[in-house]
């Protein structure tokens, strides 16, 4: 998905306010909006296919699963920012604004040409700020490749190739095999 900058000196209120009026998703940093375009088919079976498996999951969990509507609000040095990221799992029944989330526990973006770079540095630096956040997924959409980020006493990568299957072991009790998260894919 390509992000591109369309307003500056947006204040939060109006951001907010904006996004239920809107067709169009924006991010926000800092008082800028960043329209988000649309993503691949492979993009949106890949965050179709761990969402099923995230949500079935979390079932008899305090846990909710989000796809892509989602906000995630963070404030970073002073500075206001919200990112949608593809999927968030939060499971504190006291984080529920209604249209963002401050507390995720698990967040998972599929990586795209256009803000593979975005999800690697910029987005990893922020989310990792979030003191509850435990894991941050990374899924390739060209590859059967998943990158997932934990949190132990530092951040520590984990790598999934092939016919493998990885775990989402500290916030929801969730093992997806690699087949499974590419159900429908061609690469």
């Amino acid at each position: 998905m390509k992000a591109q900058a369309v307003h500056e000196n947006v204040s939060v209120q109006d951001y907010l306010a904006g996004e239920q009026q809107t067709e169009i998703r924006h991010e926000y940093i800092n008082g800028t909006t960043h329209a988000l375009g649309g993503a691949s088919p492979s993009h949106n079976l890949i965050a179709g296919n761990v969402f099923v498996a995230l949500h079935a999951a979390a079932r008899n969990s305090p846990c909710q699963v989000f796809m892509a509507d989602m906000k995630v609000y963070l404030n970073i040095a002073g500075e206001d920012v919200f990112y949608y990221p593809d999927l968030l799992v939060s499971c504190d029944p006291e984080d529920n604004e209604d249209y963002y989330r401050t507390r995720p526990c698990l967040i998972v973006e599929v990586l795209s040409p256009t803000t593979e770079r975005i999800d690697r540095r910029e987005k990893f630096m922020a989310y990792t700020s979030l003191p509850s956040l435990q894991e941050y997924v990374l899924i390739a959409q060209d590859r059967q490749a998943v990158m997932v980020f934990r949190q132990k006493k530092s951040w520590k990568l984990e790598l999934f190739q092939g016919g493998e299957q990885f775990s989402s072991s500290n916030c929801l009790k969730c093992t997806l095999p690699l087949v499974e998260v590419y159900h429908g894919v061609e690469l």
